[in-house]
């Protein structure tokens, strides 16, 4: 039941795919002489659509949950509206065919050069199969195996984005956002998201993650990753909030003084670096379950503390961003 729904969704979405590719990206290629980029073009329209679908339902689903029960009023629609600019780019596509032309070459040569040393990747799945007997030729199983690992190298490179001070210095542009809501999830240094999506594809291509397993995996982070950042006063209850990220457990992370510092004024760490699962801050100890609403932010942004400022539109988060990388 479940395999059949699956491959019946499948087919509708290749045909949808094929008609958007047919009807507008290729006519726009061939105008723009693009001819010898078909492929690429064809698999990147796999990405619009897969974008376009998303943004229809955080609109429909997820917008009016904001409006039924804000966590607070919004008040800086400006912000806002930034946000909902670094969500277009993500989501439709563009940020990863910026990725595809420049990083995409070096990481062929790099498993090129592998495979060529006698290196190659493994299939975890297979590796799995004594263990989990079916896993091979189930396709959920191994879906739900790559989930978990994804989401534990996610874990780590979450708190590497907020235990080194260069990376931070990057990283600080996602919680400098006062104003959480559902656009947040996307807002980053366009550099940290290059960083971290590399460390992602590198060990998709290490591991045998398939193609369309790989796309479905990114799909429902990006959709869980959305609703942990909206503004939504919502808890998965005493169990469940501890088995899938929520609002309110992300909210924490993006507390003042809260997520991102450990030990004191101006240090770095936190607490909450789980994006889907929560067992990994419980296993390392970094989990924070309070239920108590704090304002979002980094405190040095207070009037008190130093009013820094981590830029009002893109361009200034990006340039602040790289700024303070060179001198944080």
């Amino acid at each position: 039941m479940i395999d059949a729904a699956l491959s019946y969704a499948s087919d509708l979405f290749g045909q949808a795919q094929q008609w958007l590719f047919e009807a507008v990206v290729q006519p726009l290629l061939f105008a723009m002489g693009g001819g010898n980029l078909l492929e690429d073009a064809f698999d990147a329209t796999g990405w619009l659509l897969i974008g376009l679908l998303q943004l229809a339902l955080m609109l429909a689903v997820m917008l009016p949950l904001q409006r039924w029960r804000p966590v607070e009023p919004i008040t800086d629609r400006r912000a806002v509206r930034t946000d909902v600019l670094y969500t277009l780019i993500h989501r439709l596509g563009l940020f990863r065919v910026g990725l595809f032309f420049t990083a995409g070459p070096w990481i062929d040569q790099l498993f090129g050069w592998a495979r060529m040393q006698g290196l190659d990747g493994i299939h975890l799945d297979s590796l799995m199969a004594p263990w989990w007997p079916g896993i091979t030729d189930t396709p959920w199983a191994s879906f739900l195996l790559y989930l978990l690992v994804f989401d534990f190298v996610d874990y780590w490179i979450h708190r590497g984005q907020h235990g080194l001070n260069r990376w931070w210095a990057l990283h600080a542009v996602h919680h400098s956002q006062r104003q959480m809501t559902m656009w947040s999830d996307n807002r980053n240094h366009l550099l940290d998201d290059m960083v971290r999506d590399l460390i992602i594809v590198v060990v998709a291509r290490l591991i045998g993650v398939p193609p369309g397993q790989f796309i479905g995996l990114v799909v429902l982070t990006q959709m869980i990753e959305s609703l942990s950042h909206a503004n939504l006063r919502m808890s998965f209850g005493p169990l469940f909030e501890r088995l899938v990220v929520g609002p309110r457990f992300h909210r924490v992370h993006h507390g003042i003084a809260i997520g991102h510092e450990s030990r004191g004024r101006g240090s770095l760490g936190g607490c909450n670096y789980a994006v889907l699962f929560p067992v990994w801050d419980v296993l390392f100890g970094t989990a924070d379950f309070r239920s108590a609403v704090q304002p979002t932010g980094i405190r040095d942004q207070l009037p008190e503390e130093g009013a820094r400022n981590y830029g009002q539109g893109f361009w200034s988060q990006q340039w602040l961003g790289l700024k303070r990388l060179l001198r944080p």
